[in-house]
């Protein structure tokens, strides 16, 4: 049985609900970002105490074809950001061949059900984890803007201003280092 979980944005997001699942004495065949695969299929009373679970820590059981394929085209941002395996292809054709359906078709349901576009929602998420880097790995802004598919540093400095309100730079000397987690991106679009 294939269970799809809205807001899965981390390893520790995957742990929790292997580890929840467990718990009510599923198997867990295989845990991906938004996407989970257990041997057997859940009773209703397992899918509701599963359900309750997920929902305390922001996570939450999506059913509807829609938002399924909203969950999908997020665990693929993650994945293309994050895997250093994916040569630089365009996102949008990425996205297609690894959901087997058309961009326009999946860019529309997006913006729909999530009142901002594919690329805009990327951009926050790309932010979210440039802001990683600049805190936590020794990198310059030429690495960080190779890393996240930036043409170059100064388009990557120029869109991280644009979307945090301040340069790369200043950020790192802030003494209130200001990180969103998914759950708070997905609310303030």
């Amino acid at each position: 049985m294939k269970l799809y979980i809205r807001n899965m944005a981390c390893e520790s997001c995957k742990e929790f609900v292997k580890k929840s699942l467990e718990e009510l004495k599923c198997h867990p065949v295989k845990v991906e970002l938004g996407e989970v695969t257990i041997k057997e299929e859940l009773k209703p009373a397992q899918k509701e105490k599963l359900s309750k679970v997920l929902r305390k820590v922001g996570l939450e059981i999506v059913e509807d074809k829609a938002g399924i394929i909203i969950q999908k085209i997020k665990a693929n941002m993650h994945e293309y950001l994050n895997s250093p395996k994916i040569q630089k292809e365009n996102f949008s054709d990425y996205l297609s061949k690894q959901l087997n359906l058309d961009y326009t078709y999946l860019s529309n349901t997006f913006s729909e059900l999530e009142a901002t576009t594919i690329s805009h929602y990327m951009s926050r998420i790309k932010m979210e984890r440039a802001k990683e880097m600049i805190l936590f790995e020794d990198l310059t802004m030429s690495e960080i803007a190779e890393k996240l598919y930036y043409s170059n540093s100064s388009h990557f400095s120029t869109q991280f201003k644009k979307i945090t309100g301040v340069p790369p730079s200043h950020f790192k000397n802030l003494k209130e280092k200001r990180r969103y987690t998914m759950q708070e991106i997905d609310k303030n679009e």
